[in-house]
């Protein structure tokens, strides 16, 4: 049965009136809840709790950042949370978000947990989100963990806009010469085609391939479509399966600089939560399990489940990261020297911040990397055109003369 979340009012046996949010399977259990805390329900509103009117709006790292920082400030100011929660949500732009910090506070007013009232929004925060903060409120360190999440929220954010602004340009460049080529290919070579076919010509090996290569796309049109679709589809469905992901990202790591770029990010991610989840106050093997899935890597969380199972069994932290392959020597050696000095959350932020800054200073390389190749094979798809067209017609201008 599909759980339901019921908005009520009530009153108690004095006739103060209260309101508040339960989750039940239905009204009947949901009015047993309230009689059973010796309220009296006057009004019960049922809403599933997987609709939500605002889904559609996109929440991104930036607002679940400023969001962060302004709980942080709320939690340091001693301000009641479900009332600054309230102020917040009025002032927040984004609908979707602004809705869901309402539904938080109106749970929070009814007795629950801010970890619990954050779950229920689970696909919006996140796991590590959640976990982190589950742990903060329950070691009582919530303001500075908060502060920390928003920073590495923060970081993320700057790191994943840097990647993809320096990927817009040869992106946009490739899909206007994929247009471009389909163009030629769908119209113009076409119309030489019947040209030279009515001339009786001889024609080069390069335009009878061109020729060839049009009549097929001209044709199978469909089939190139429907092949591209299920290509696309197929690599989707592999990136699903665990065991066919890690292969895929085991391809990706060969390629020379895109292997850098996404090893840096995974190190800063994994570093970020490893050192967050530690000094929210979770275990060693709690820290690893969440820092592994969080770092978007499945050879580096493969490597952090193995590092787990030896911790486990009673292993030193030190002598395990030997072990860890996918993280850097310099990593390696700077979280092992936090373990020793007993300063792995701080170690571990300085690790952060060191890639960090290897990727943003990587992905400013990326532009200049790319253009040179994209200019070459610009030029060569431009010379292979020109040559099968123009070359015929100098052996016309040949024949006439």
């Amino acid at each position: 049965m599909s759980q339901l979340t019921f908005h009520y009012k009530a009153i108690d046996q004095r006739g103060a009136k209260s309101k508040g949010v339960l989750r039940a399977a239905n009204r009947r259990e949901a009015y047993r809840q309230i009689s059973a805390s010796g309220l009296k329900p006057l009004r019960i509103i049922a809403q599933r709790s997987e609709w939500r009117p605002w889904r559609s709006a996109p929440v991104g790292a930036r607002d679940l950042a400023h969001l962060t920082y302004q709980f942080a400030v709320l939690m340091e100011a001693r301000i009641p949370i479900a009332d600054g929660l309230r102020s917040i949500a009025e002032q927040e732009p984004n609908r979707r978000l602004g809705r869901v910090i309402q539904d938080i506070a109106a749970q929070i007013e009814s007795g629950q947990s801010v970890t619990d009232s954050l779950a229920s929004h689970r696909e919006l925060f996140g796991e590590v989100y959640v976990e982190t903060v589950r742990a903060a409120e329950a070691s009582g360190n919530m303001a500075k963990v908060l502060g920390r999440l928003a920073e590495m929220l923060e970081a993320q954010y700057e790191t994943t806009k840097n990647v993809k602004g320096a990927l817009m340009y040869p992106l946009c460049v490739v899909i206007a010469l994929a247009g471009a080529v389909t163009f030629l290919m769908m119209v113009v070579i076409p119309k030489f085609a019947a040209l030279f076919a009515t001339r009786g010509i001889d024609l080069p090996l390069l335009t009878q391939l061109l020729m060839g290569i049009s009549e097929f796309v001209r044709t199978y049109w469909y089939l190139l479509l429907a092949g591209l679709v299920g290509g696309g589809w197929t690599v989707w469905r592999a990136w699903r399966t665990p065991r066919s992901r890690q292969r895929i990202d085991d391809l990706l790591h060969k390629v020379p600089f895109l292997r850098d770029v996404l090893r840096g990010m995974a190190v800063s991610r994994f570093a970020h939560v490893f050192g967050l989840s530690l000094q929210s106050g979770l275990g060693l093997i709690e820290a690893l399990e969440m820092s592994g899935r969080s770092s978007g890597r499945p050879l580096l969380q493969a490597d952090t489940e193995r590092m787990r199972d030896q911790v486990k069994q009673g292993g030193r932290l030190a002598d395990i990261l030997l072990a860890c392959a996918y993280l850097p020597g310099f990593a390696r050696r700077l979280i092992a020297a936090g373990e020793e000095a007993g300063e792995l959350p701080r170690m571990c932020e300085i690790v952060a911040r060191h890639y960090d800054r290897e990727v943003a200073h990587l992905t400013r390389n990326l532009a200049t990397l790319i253009e040179p190749v994209v200019i070459v094979g610009l030029a060569a798809i431009v010379l292979m055109f020109a040559l099968a067209v123009f070359l015929p017609m100098w052996n016309m201008g040949a024949l006439i003369g």
